[in-house]
């Protein structure tokens, strides 16, 4: 494996320093391809551990007073109690910008008829005369929306985490986003005007992994307003704290993935526009300096020309020293391949949260990916669109973890119930069975509750 820096088609002080990791030539296991690709240096999961053990006792112990201070420490808002007035939700939506209102209907639309489509079936399987068991998808009763802040504002999330829910049945919906110093101690008016618009009410501006712990343990009311009540699923993404929060409180109430920093792959060959790679790549590097924008190709001159568009767009774009810090950093760069089963199976150990598939015969070759947390086919399906409206959803696992979880969706909200319904008759059909299996097992009981019904 050859990692360097090497980028001579720009000045150093205005380049991408996208690196290179070359793996060709090379037969990797799992274990070394996945400790090959890019991934962030530096801070983890566990070291964030401490800290967020730490705003999650106090909250757990403090309450709103807790909650209230540290939104003085982290947001610089002085405030008596996070709840949203409705007011304020109403006033936001009447303000919202007409083309931005529009944005968000057709992406909720969008949202709507994908997720109305996820929901699974109740079963009923007959096993003999008088022997059914039954399966029903049941809602949750509570849920707890995050909605990320800081360097960007994420209506878009809004309709992410509420759409699904409402598709499940889910009853009571709670939302949470950091309140912002310049909107007077409430979350960004775009975020209140898209919950208002999805019909939310219950609308907290608590940021970070203390809304992760509200949310998870519930919060007692006090002279300045009511309870937080606790939600049974918590669910969105945001920065490492909030992904740290999941993690901790996983257990006490369910999650939907560990949506961190994100991040994008692109499997590309030489049929790609180099153009289309480089935007795609800065589009996600955009959001955050640690964001994550890989490359994986079997073509030197691909990476070539990629590099040199990056370098000229990433110049030329709004945030131009973030995507330049977060394209720099060691969570990005171009790794070179032998070839496509080489590439694909780079893919797999990277497990992307966001993958482009810019090559030959793209659907086929997206077919055979297993690992990511979405999958974008050929040269007219961005991330981008992903982002706001092809009716997928962009709460999506990353940092690997794609590997074993999916992204948001309307199960997330829903349990499987089994429903046991056997008759007298059915029941003495398997006795002998149940009898013979729990002597087996050294449970004699479990056999006697079965005989005890044909005494």
């Amino acid at each position: 494996m050859t990692i360097s820096s090497e980028n001579p088609a720009s000045p150093a002080a205005t380049a991408v320093d996208f690196r290179t990791v070359d793996l060709r030539g090379q037969s990797l296991t799992l274990a070394a391809l996945r400790a090959a690709v890019p991934r962030a240096q530096g801070q983890t999961v566990a070291d964030a551990e401490e800290k967020v053990h730490h705003i999650i006792s106090a909250v757990r112990q403090g309450g709103f007073v807790a909650l209230g201070e540290l939104a003085q420490r982290f947001d610089g808002v002085s405030q008596d109690h996070p709840l949203v007035p409705r007011e304020a939700l109403a006033s936001a939506l009447e303000d919202l910008e007409p083309s931005v209102r529009g944005a968000l209907e057709e992406s909720i639309s969008r949202a709507r008829r994908f997720a109305d489509g996820q929901r699974p079936r109740n079963i009923e399987v007959q096993l003999g005369d008088g022997a059914v068991v039954a399966q029903n998808w049941v809602p949750v009763a509570r849920v707890g929306l995050y909605v990320p802040g800081g360097l960007a504002v994420y209506p878009s999330s809004v309709i992410m985490n509420v759409v699904p829910a409402l598709a499940a049945g889910v009853q009571s919906i709670a939302l949470a986003s950091p309140p912002q110093k310049e909107f007077g101690g409430l979350p960004h008016p775009t975020i209140l005007a898209a919950a208002a618009l999805l019909g939310i009410t219950e609308v907290y501006a608590i940021g970070g992994a203390q809304a992760i712990a509200a949310f998870a343990y519930g919060v007692a009311a006090t002279e300045a307003g009511p309870a937080l009540e606790p939600v049974d699923v918590v669910t969105g993404p945001g920065n490492i704290f909030v992904a740290t929060a999941k993690r901790l409180v996983k257990g006490v109430v369910g999650i939907d993935s560990e949506a961190g920093t994100t991040e994008i792959a692109i499997l590309a060959d030489s049929t790609a526009q180099p153009r289309l790679v480089a935007a795609d790549l800065i589009s996600q590097a955009e959001h955050d300096p640690k964001a994550a924008s890989v490359l994986i190709t079997d073509s030197e001159d691909l990476a070539a020309a990629v590099r040199t568009e990056l370098d000229r767009q990433a110049a030329a774009t709004k945030h131009s020293a973030r995507v330049r810090e977060a394209l720099s950093g060691p969570q990005s760069g171009v790794v070179l391949v032998d070839d496509l089963e080489q590439g694909i199976a780079a893919c797999d150990a990277y497990a992307a949260e966001h993958l482009e598939i810019m090559t030959r015969d793209a659907p086929a070759v997206a077919a055979r990916i297993r690992n990511a947390g979405a999958i974008f086919v050929g040269d007219y399906s961005p991330v981008s669109l992903g982002d706001y409206c092809a009716g997928s959803n962009h709460v999506l696992p990353t940092s690997g973890t794609a590997a074993f979880s999916s992204g948001l969706n309307v199960t997330t909200f829903l349990r499987a119930i089994q429903v046991v319904n056997y008759s007298r008759d059915a029941l003495a059909e398997v006795s002998g069975h149940i009898v013979s299996l729990s002597g087996a097992e050294d449970l004699p009981a479990h056999g006697d509750a079965v005989t005890v019904r044909f005494s």
